[in-house]
């Protein structure tokens, strides 16, 4: 992944994040809410290399740090979603056959953004931060998965198309 492409997704992810920060945060889905933010960012690190997943995983968890409804210390998500992007990255090759249907994406998507959220909490009870009763927790995790499988369909195309816009001839071969 070239420094110019860091840049373009870090600028892409950061708006996602405010998006997801001003816009869908604010809107009261059944079944709690929906990370926008999570999805884009895993979706991107599904479609990139090995190399440029984890950078990814590592540079959107910062972004994510920056969230002021979070809680957490500094890192936090960074970790965790370093380490998923670094699992994604790792089973590339035998996932290939399920993310190339777009449903088979959908899913993954929103199984590894379920993922992360359970990451977040194991890693909150292990630094001593509050979390909630397992059956919100459950709920929380729950929603967002059913909610990511909804819409992620509506966005993928989108995020794709700028994916192809912006890789380079080096990394098409």
């Amino acid at each position: 992944m070239s420094p110019l492409r860091i840049g373009l997704n870090a600028s892409l992810l950061f708006l996602v994040f405010v998006v997801q920060e001003t816009l869908i945060s604010r809107i009261h889905l059944p079944l709690t809410g929906f990370s926008f933010y999570l999805a884009v960012l895993l979706l991107m690190v599904i479609l990139e290399n090995r190399t440029g997943a984890v950078i990814l995983g590592f540079v959107g968890g910062l972004i994510l740090d920056l969230s002021p409804a979070s809680d957490s210390p500094f890192g936090q998500w960074a970790l965790i979603l370093t380490a998923v992007s670094y699992l994604i990255a790792v089973n590339a090759e035998s996932i290939d056959e399920i993310v190339s249907r777009p449903v088979g994406l959908g899913i993954f998507v929103a199984l590894g953004s379920s993922l992360a959220l359970f990451l977040y909490l194991f890693f909150n009870g292990l630094f001593g931060q509050a979390t909630g009763t397992i059956g919100r927790d459950s709920l929380v995790i729950g929603g967002n998965l059913l909610w990511t499988m909804i819409l992620a369909p509506f966005f993928m195309p989108v995020l794709m198309a700028i994916r192809d816009a912006t890789i380079g001839s080096r990394e098409r071969i």
